[in-house]
């Protein structure tokens, strides 16, 4: 993605319909993060919005340019990709990959990295925009007309972050779902829904780091 595009992208959310949005995406997460381990990693944090928001402890992306965006905001950065983290073994409590897998290559390697550096029984936090969903859809019609960051996204359904948490040796505990208002109509703020909707704009999932991962 073009830095003017990552500019964009982080301008959006400072609009009316953009904040709107990420208050709505922003109550989902913390509705499932209370008294979660720490330390707390993002891995993709980007600009630092949802890493200052939450209060997570130190942040990781490959862009330098989001990370000075990042630490601009009071958020602990470092460059590195989630395919390769720079840190040791069962280093942090919780690991948080929002939005992410839409836009790594493969989010599998992302994840079995995640593991790697949680310690046992630590959470996993996942967000993201499921692909069956009205949010889902349109994104998908965006990216195919040409968008500057969504033609970059590849979008996921319920199951198949389900069959990816498995793969990875996660074990999904709850969910959270939220932006039932259509695209292009979001007029106010919404409590979110438990459990997994697939209708949902929004879905942030957590689950629980597994010992071994499962044989192939």
């Amino acid at each position: 993605m073009s830095w003017p595009s990552v500019m964009m992208y982080d301008a959006w959310f400072a609009g009316e319909e953009g904040k709107l949005i990420f208050q709505i995406e922003l109550a989902a997460l913390r509705s499932i993060v209370k008294d979660l381990p720490r330390p707390w990693l993002e891995v993709g944090v980007g600009s630092g919005r949802f890493a200052q928001a939450l209060g997570i402890d130190l942040g990781i992306d490959p862009s330098e340019k989001l990370l000075e965006m990042a630490r601009q905001r009071g958020v602990s950065a470092i460059r590195g990709r989630g395919e390769q983290l720079p840190f040791a073994d069962s280093s942090f409590g919780t690991a948080f990959v929002i939005v992410t897998i839409c836009f790594v290559e493969d989010p599998e390697p992302v994840l079995r990295e995640c593991h790697r550096v949680l310690r046992r029984d630590s959470r996993l936090v996942i967000g993201f925009v499921p692909q069956e969903s009205p949010w889902g859809k349109h994104y998908l019609e965006e990216g195919q007309r040409g968008h500057p960051f969504y033609s970059h996204a590849k979008f996921y359904n319920l199951g198949e972050v389900e069959e990816l948490l498995a793969r990875t040796s996660f074990q999904l505990e709850r969910c959270s779902s939220t932006l039932f208002q259509s695209p292009g109509q979001v007029k106010g703020s919404e409590e979110p829904r438990k459990g997994c909707d697939h209708q949902a704009g929004f879905v942030a999932l957590l689950a629980q780091k597994l010992r071994t991962f499962p044989k192939n």
